[in-house]
């Protein structure tokens, strides 16, 4: 395996509290925006409704799409105009209803902009129930997904570090979410997907810290906490680095290069393997870190 950054002895620890205010701050501004705004904005996979992606053979402006949208019955629609293989599309969101909406939409747009040729490239459609169904289920498969970890890593380790590492986690999926809110992208299937994978890199991510921690608090008993887990991290810090950017690379590949299917969710995979390997050191470890010092000073307080 290549090897670089060996023999490293960064003072990872001795900045943590800074990363504590970053993070804290990241993760409450996410917190303010979901409650002043209702939450995240739930695709149709979640809210139900028809999805339209129509491209336009010469380029129409956007509100005169909305104008020929709501003229065809339509009212309350979404419209987004996007940019795809050089061409102008428009991604439209309809509230759920029966039938096909596209030709009504067509011939109100080339009413109002004659010559228009619209050619429809994809539509989905989910009912309202099913819509709330899914949406049920990703928010359990996300949480049941945490406490399993929390479950795992406690069993495997021991407590002190499984907090740590599902605060990393929570940390790593709101802060990707908040990502999201604030670029106004849509929380689909997809993105419910692409959040449980960064659940998954990082925890990997954290187990090969916390399974260095635990080597070297055996092998340096007598060093400070501290000590312990600077050597730690410096120690994979190689292997982190080179996981880190081939999966940053592939993410951004995808991004580039994946289309509008796929953008969400690998813009998603993106911010959480940038904030999923910064986590694993000063929020899993650093927070496994502190809450073994505060348990080695409750100890020295019982034996007074």
């Amino acid at each position: 395996m290549i090897q670089f950054l060996v023999g490293t002895k960064f003072p990872f620890m001795k900045y943590r509290r800074y990363s504590y205010l970053v993070s804290g701050a990241l993760m409450l501004a996410t917190i303010v925006w979901l409650v002043m705004h209702g939450g995240p904005r739930l695709g149709v996979d979640f809210t139900g409704g028809t999805l339209l992606q129509v491209r336009a053979a010469n380029n129409v402006a956007t509100d005169v799409v909305r104008t020929a949208v709501e003229a065809s019955g339509h009212t309350g629609a979404e419209i987004q105009q996007i940019e795809a293989e050089g061409h102008t599309e428009y991604m439209i969101r309809l509230a759920a209803q029966s039938g096909d909406p596209f030709p009504a939409i067509h011939a109100a747009v080339e009413q109002r902009a004659p010559g228009t040729n619209l050619e429809l490239r994809r539509t989905e459609q989910v009912g309202p129930k099913v819509g709330r169904e899914l949406r049920d289920k990703a928010l359990w498969a996300v949480l049941g997904s945490l406490g399993g970890i929390l479950l795992f890593v406690g069993i495997r380790y021991e407590f002190k570090f499984a907090l740590g590492a599902v605060m990393a986690l929570f940390h790593d999926v709101l802060i990707t979410l908040g990502a999201l809110c604030f670029t106004n992208r849509e929380v689909s299937l997809t993105v419910v997907a692409a959040l449980l994978t960064i659940a998954g890199f990082s925890i990997n991510d954290t187990i090969v810290v916390f399974d260095r921690i635990r080597e070297r608090s055996k092998a340096m008993r007598k060093d400070p906490h501290e000590r312990v887990m600077d050597m730690a991290v410096n120690e994979t810090l190689s292997r982190t680095i080179i996981t880190s950017l081939t999966v940053f690379l592939t993410a951004l590949a995808l991004l580039v290069w994946g289309g509008d299917v796929l953008r969400d969710f690998s813009f998603a995979m993106v911010v959480g393997v940038l904030f999923g390997t910064y986590s694993s050191v000063y929020v899993a470890s650093g927070l496994a870190l502190d809450i073994w010092l505060w348990l080695d000073r409750r100890k020295e307080t019982k034996s007074k």
